[in-house]
């Protein structure tokens, strides 16, 4: 006879089976949740730059001393015991200025004798015109006193000349440089003296790469730094180019010049740039986007909140920016850090930290 269970005891059963079975199904689609979520990659944090419209020049840069562009070694051009010594280093002097009183006794000596001379020859040629004149001399006597009254008179300018050389004066406007006498030194001829740098003008000379050859025209701007003078900025202008290439070196002189008067000094080291051409409105990024180790230049982008990787065509460099001349749009964001665990197609969380590239001013 066949066995039935009580209705409670029936109903209990098929309630704990229904128990285990949603509480089965219930796992299985968390195990299953779960797993899809270790397969799906974590957005990757990065650091993006807006693509910005500026202006962006070509330059060739460098770096030089600074020269006077008029300098002079003063030197003795007769000997003799300084008497006055009168400029010191650092001093402003004109051209013309004196600088060092030479004792001048022995050529005063030699102006008197010689004028003495041209004196007595003027009044035996007088006598002798006179003579000639009733025939009574020579033709070849009176010619013979002319010439030694000429010769006379040559040697009292000559004496004249080395009595103003015992007054040294400055052959061009500056300052002092350097001093190497003191009075009562014995100067000799062409001994020098003193040292003048003209600070009106100063020059710095490149040797540039005969690459750049055509490029470089007299006239172009010039920027330059000196370590001396740090927050200030100098312009100039490109004065004189070589006209050929040294065979050696494969360079040829570019010679930058700068007003003076601005705090620059001869011998201060100076930074120079010189732009050659500037393209207005272009599409600038940081160097620091480019992706390193590609065959191509590409850029990681942000679209639609994933990775994007793009080939580009560069231009002109300036400093920190470079120019883009194709593939992206100004409406860009291109990866300036995190490039690293960045891949095609992967989701990005753009931080909001990221710093703001500062707008350079147009030159």
């Amino acid at each position: 006879m066949r066995a039935f269970l009580p209705v409670s005891l029936r109903r209990a059963v098929i309630c704990g089976f229904l128990v285990v079975s949603v509480s089965l199904i219930g796992c299985k689609k968390k195990d299953t949740a779960d797993a899809e979520a270790e397969k799906k990659p974590e957005a990757v944090p990065v650091e993006v730059v807006n693509v910005r419209m500026d202006s962006i020049s070509a330059n060739f840069s460098g770096t030089a001393p600074l020269e006077a562009r008029g300098e002079a070694q003063v030197v003795a051009k007769t000997s003799g015991v300084a008497q006055q010594v009168l400029a010191e280093e650092g001093q402003s002097v004109r051209a013309g200025q004196t600088l060092v009183r030479l004792d001048s006794a022995r050529q005063r000596l030699q102006v008197e004798q010689s004028q003495a001379q041209v004196e007595k020859l003027t009044r035996d040629f007088a006598r002798a015109q006179a003579l000639a004149a009733e025939k009574l001399i020579a033709t070849a006597d009176l010619d013979r006193i002319r010439f030694e009254l000429e010769n006379a008179r040559a040697q009292n300018k000559m004496a004249r000349l080395e009595l103003s050389y015992c007054n040294v004066t400055a052959p061009i406007s500056g300052i002092i440089a350097a001093r190497s006498i003191k009075t009562g030194n014995f100067v000799q001829i062409s001994s020098p003296i003193f040292r003048i740098v003209s600070s009106a003008e100063l020059e710095a000379v490149l040797n540039v790469p005969e690459a750049e050859k055509t490029k470089l025209k007299i006239g172009l701007p010039v920027k330059m730094t000196v370590d001396a003078l740090p927050d200030r900025t100098f312009e100039g202008r490109v004065s004189r180019i070589a006209p050929v290439v040294d065979s050696g070196s494969g360079t040829f002189r570019v010679v930058t010049s700068f007003a003076g008067g601005t705090g620059l000094q001869a011998g201060m080291f100076g930074r120079l740039q010189i732009s050659f051409d500037e393209h207005a409105q272009a599409m600038l990024i940081p160097r620091t986007a480019l992706l390193e180790g590609e065959q191509n230049t590409a850029v990681f982008v942000v679209r639609d909140g994933k990775a994007q990787r793009v080939a580009i065509t560069t231009g002109y460099t300036d400093g920190s920016m470079i120019e883009v001349k194709s593939g992206l749009t100004p409406a860009d964001r291109v990866i300036t850090a995190g490039k690293a665990a960045v891949r095609e197609g992967l989701a990005v969380t753009i931080l909001p930290s990221a710093p703001e590239v500062p707008t350079s001013s147009t030159p």
